[in-house]
């Protein structure tokens, strides 16, 4: 991969931070805030959505900092690959949040102001999303990308990014133990999403060219067997984890109804049964993702592709 330096000019530079940092930092804030006030917070999951956006801020905030003293112009190929990485991974999080915020507790607030903040907050968290999409296209823009080579901005580069950030939501809702704890299948599933996890960000960290010419096979090859074992992996966890959860004939509960602990809906936004519902549509997904990764690397072994994977 070439490091050529390229970098963007200074107007460039202080319109992407003058109009997108400032609105981003302003929305998740204010997100944040919202939903800190009065005790909204309901429940691990809700917790783990106050994270994310803090998570943003903090990420933001040392951007914002590291551009102040210049540390882009002193490494402009790393930083644009760390800053658009940053963006994409940002926008997927406050979206996340923007989407399992309201289903999963929004809606069983009562009418009253609370319930009005929140709203607001995930309002700001869906603004928030759409400035970091527009910080992606005015990288790209700004960068001039096709002069720069950068991994994230590949469909396969995209499709990782996909693939890791789907791992991590699926991490926050088998933070609960209960889901899988003493029952050996699960326990599997819980190690093919870590081990899949682990192979999608080698598979992101070997895209360079001091690391490619040292593999012992081709570069499309070796992402395609990579691909492949994750969609073998991935199978079998969806498999295991629909039958173990919500096969009667494997101990599962195929109706919301028989856990008990969906009943009382008012002390806790999401119910076991519903995350294990999240945890496979998840995998589900995850897994279509992966095929779409290895229909792509199959055409450029099939086409005698190069290492570099092309633009799409």
């Amino acid at each position: 991969m070439s490091t050529g330096r390229t970098s963007p000019d200074k107007c460039g530079l202080y319109i992407v931070f003058s109009c997108l940092r400032v609105p981003q930092l302003v929305c998740i804030i204010s997100a944040f805030f919202l939903v800190l006030d009065k005790g909204i917070r309901w429940g691990d999951i809700s917790n783990r959505i106050m994270f994310s956006w803090c998570f943003c801020i903090i990420g933001t905030l040392t951007i914002v900092i590291l551009e102040l003293y210049r540390f882009p112009t002193d490494f402009p190929f790393c930083w644009y690959n760390f800053s658009i990485t940053y963006a994409c991974y940002a926008a997927l999080t406050c979206l996340s949040a923007a989407i399992f915020y309201p289903i999963t507790y929004i809606k069983f607030l009562p009418y009253d102001a609370s319930r009005n903040r929140a709203i607001a907050a995930t309002v700001f968290s869906c603004i928030a999303c759409v400035v970091y999409v527009m910080e992606v296209a005015c990288l790209w823009e700004c960068y001039k990308l096709k002069e720069i080579p950068c991994y994230v901005h590949t469909m396969p580069g995209l499709l990782k990014v996909l693939e890791t950030f789907m791992a991590c939501v699926i991490f926050v809702f088998i933070s609960n133990t209960s889901l899988y704890t003493d029952q050996p299948a699960l326990e599997w599933c819980v190690a093919v999403y870590s081990i899949c996890f682990i192979l999608a960000v080698v598979a992101m960290l070997m895209d360079r060219d001091e690391w490619e010419s040292r593999l012992p096979v081709s570069f499309p090859i070796f992402h395609l067997g990579l691909t492949l074992l994750s969609i073998l992996l991935h199978f079998t966890a969806l498999v295991l984890w629909l039958l173990y959860h919500f096969d009667e004939e494997y101990g599962g509960q195929p109706q919301q109804s028989s856990d008990v602990n969906c009943i009382d809906r008012t002390t806790n936004g999401m119910c076991t049964w519903d995350q294990r519902l999240a945890v496979a549509i998840l995998t589900a997904i995850n897994l279509l993702i992966y095929m779409a990764d290895l229909g792509y690397w199959a055409h450029q072994v099939s086409v005698g592709a190069g290492g570099q994977p092309t633009d799409s």
